[in-house]
């Protein structure tokens, strides 16, 4: 993948960074595992999409893990990888159909929207079955917040965007991720306001979190906010040595850590149990 990153990030001309270090960077397989043993890491999740053969440099898909590689994954080291189908809007119930076949599968944990590629807001109809079928399912949807990091309009990006859809399906949890930025605020307002919508820190390290954020995790958002890297946006031993910096309570830390994702990725629970 390093090579796909590299090559996309100059086409762009874009001030994205990757983790350079050895020890947080680009793995294999074998190596990724045995680093989770090193830090405390039970498991990472990976998007899952397939890539079509004349998707361009920079399409998202060409970056997602196929799902023949998560299942891949999932079976040579169970518990440790766990995948997210990826909602396609422009496949119409066709893209319902073979998600729904692929979230059979027991690796899939939940759906995930990269919202950018499609500059939809997340109330948009096109959404609205995938989001009855992640319901029927109770799987969880994560779906990227913010501002895009690519050329790619941003607009549809905002968390407000968010309010609708939680109203609608009320007993559909989901996961704005990318900490919502530069709408943090109204992001936590989102989280604050439903039962059934969280936050997610993938993209941004602790510090680079806001203080709103940070004292929506110590205190009243403590359980709705989820650790996440974007890896290898952000390398999962930098967020962990940063995240000790923050000085949260034990419950805040373990909640942050694996309470929020174990209330929010059922699937996990059941898998352990």
């Amino acid at each position: 993948m390093q090579p796909r990153w590299d090559e996309a990030i100059a086409a762009q001309g874009i001030p994205l960074k990757v983790r350079r270090d050895k020890s947080d960077s680009f793995v294999e397989p074998e190596g990724m595992v045995a680093r989770m043993e090193e830090l405390g890491i039970a498991t990472l999740l990976l998007p899952s999409a397939e890539a079509a053969v004349d998707a361009a440099i920079t399409d998202y898909e060409r970056f997602a893990s196929p799902p023949s590689v998560v299942a891949d994954y999932a079976a040579r080291y169970p518990d440790r990888f766990r995948g997210l189908v990826t909602i396609n809007p422009s496949s119409g119930m066709a893209g319902v159909e073979q998600a729904g076949a692929l979230a059979a599968s027991p690796w899939v944990v939940g759906l995930h929207l990269h919202t950018h590629s499609w500059d939809r807001p997340f109330d948009h109809r096109d959404f609205y079955p995938f989001y009855a079928l992640a319901a029927d399912l109770d799987l969880p949807v994560v779906v990227q917040a913010g501002t895009s990091g690519g050329r790619m309009a941003s607009e549809c990006g905002r968390p407000i965007g968010i309010d609708r859809a939680a109203l609608y399906f009320e007993n559909l949890r989901f996961v704005l991720s990318h900490t919502g930025w530069p709408w943090g605020d109204e992001a936590l307002a989102m989280a604050q306001k439903h039962p059934n919508v969280f936050l997610g820190t993938a993209a941004y390290p602790p510090r680079h979190w806001s203080p709103s954020l940070i004292e929506f995790i110590r205190g009243a958002g403590r359980g709705k906010v989820l650790l996440g890297t974007s890896f290898p946006a952000v390398g999962h031993r930098h967020a962990l040595q940063q995240l000790a910096e923050l000085d949260l309570s034990p419950d805040a830390h373990a909640a942050l850590l694996a309470g929020s994702a174990l209330r929010v990725f059922t699937r996990l629970v059941e898998a352990a149990s």
